[in-house]
C-alpha cells in the first residue's frame, strides 16, 4: 500500500467514524428530547420511555430535524402545551450539547 493509499483510507476511516458519532449523538439528543417532553405530556416510567422511543424513530421519517420538531411540537399542543418552533428548536440546540458530552463519556 501507497503513503498515499494508506492516508486515503485514514480519511475514509475517520468520515466514518465522525458519521456514527454524528447519529449517536442525534439520537441521544431525541431521545433527551422525548424525555422532556413526555415529562411535559404528564408521562412518567415505561409511557415516558415508549414516548421518547416514538420521538428518536420519528427523525427516520424524513432528513433533518424537522420531522422530529413537527412531532414534538404537534403532541404538545395536542395536550395543551404551550410552545413553539423557536422554542423547541432552542431546546433540541440545547439538548445536543447535553446529548454529545454523555456519548463521549460513554466511549
Amino acid at each position: 500500500m501507497t503513503t498515499f493509499d494508506s492516508r486515503e483510507q485514514s480519511f475514509e476511516n475517520k468520515f466514518a467514524h465522525d458519521e456514527q458519532l454524528r447519529f449517536k449523538v442525534t439520537n441521544r439528543r431525541n431521545k433527551l428530547l422525548g424525555q422532556w417532553a413526555a415529562g411535559l405530556l404528564g408521562k412518567t416510567g415505561d409511557d415516558a420511555a415508549a414516548y421518547a422511543k416514538e420521538v428518536v424513530m420519528a427523525d427516520f421519517e424524513a432528513p433533518g430535524d424537522d420531522d422530529v420538531l413537527q412531532k414534538v411540537l404537534a403532541d404538545l399542543k395536542q395536550a395543551g402545551v404551550e410552545t413553539d418552533a423557536a422554542a423547541l428548536r432552542s431546546r433540541m440546540d440545547a439538548l445536543i450539547d447535553d446529548a454529545k458530552q454523555q456519548i463521549m463519556s460513554e466511549g
